[in-house]
């Protein structure tokens, strides 16, 4: 049992808990909880953390995986002190990064969806983990084959990020480009069709066709998308509003867009 936080190994799950660089350093990420372990591929786990009370209360199919990957008991001080949430589930596991192919961003090849038409997130600047997690797990759920990153988006490895994905970080094809309307460039000239979420938007979200290979292009939570890259989609679109708002959140335009491209694709079946 580790019983000190200062024990090297613990130091070093922290600064991965904490530290980007970190992370990148040594190629891994941090989840917690018995759910994200379950559904973590085998091959990509490489360290379990354990408490004693978790496993007092662990049922056998639960000890069974934690046995499997050797998992270290420590005690409920250094799980807190790993732990990036207030009350420590008593599992934590340090994961091997992803590295995705364009090809498999595009199209989804990684998690399996070889013959899916690609939906594909554009993303610009978002910047706060929690909308960057919630847009991976809806666009899980609506199909989306995989998502762009420009460099100034948060760390997709960020803890509050792998949390709010609820286990899509395990199945989602992501990448970061250098410079998004280069990378929009690259997807309108093999025939994706490009959409950029504007307030600018003449035309309203469910009047067009995506049905096709479809990418959506999503702002900065205050700003919205760079007048580059937004000018670089084929069309603009709006998600029309009633009342006084302005804006819409990153995460929840997203979800609009893409559950109405799953809705049409449903339909045309």
């Amino acid at each position: 049992m580790i019983t000190s936080v200062n024990n090297e190994r613990v130091r070093k799950v922290v600064a991965y808990v904490t530290k980007s660089k970190a992370r990148r350093e040594e190629d891994v990420f941090v989840i917690e909880g018995m759910k994200m372990l379950r559904e973590a591929p085998v091959l990509q786990v490489r360290e379990v953390y354990i408490t004693e009370k978790f496993l007092d209360h662990a049922g056998e199919e639960d000890k069974e995986i934690l046995w499997r990957y050797g998992a270290e008991t420590v005690t409920e001080e250094v799980m807190k002190k790993m732990s990036d949430t207030q009350t420590p589930q008593g599992v934590l596991a340090v994961i091997s990064q992803y590295h995705y192919t364009w090809e498999e961003v595009v199209k989804g090849y990684s998690v399996g969806n070889e013959n899916a038409m690609p939906l594909i997130l554009v993303l610009e600047n978002i910047q706060d983990p929690g909308n960057l997690g919630t847009m991976l797990r809806s666009g899980e759920g609506a199909g989306v084959t995989g998502v762009i990153l420009g460099k100034g988006s948060a760390d997709i490895y960020n803890p509050k990020v792998i949390r709010s994905t609820m286990g899509s970080v395990f199945r989602m094809p992501f990448a970061y480009v250098e410079s998004v309307p280069e990378a929009v460039k690259v997807l309108n000239d093999s025939g994706v069709r490009t959409y950029a979420a504007h307030l600018k938007g003449t035309h309203d979200y469910d009047e067009f066709d995506y049905t096709y290979p479809t990418a959506f292009l999503i702002g900065n939570e205050g700003n919205g998308l760079t007048k580059e890259t937004a000018d670089t989609a084929g069309n603009y679109v709006l998600i029309p509003m009633k009342g006084r708002v302005e804006s819409m959140n990153a995460a929840t335009s997203s979800a609009i867009l893409t559950f109405e491209a799953s809705r049409q694709r449903r339909r045309s079946v």
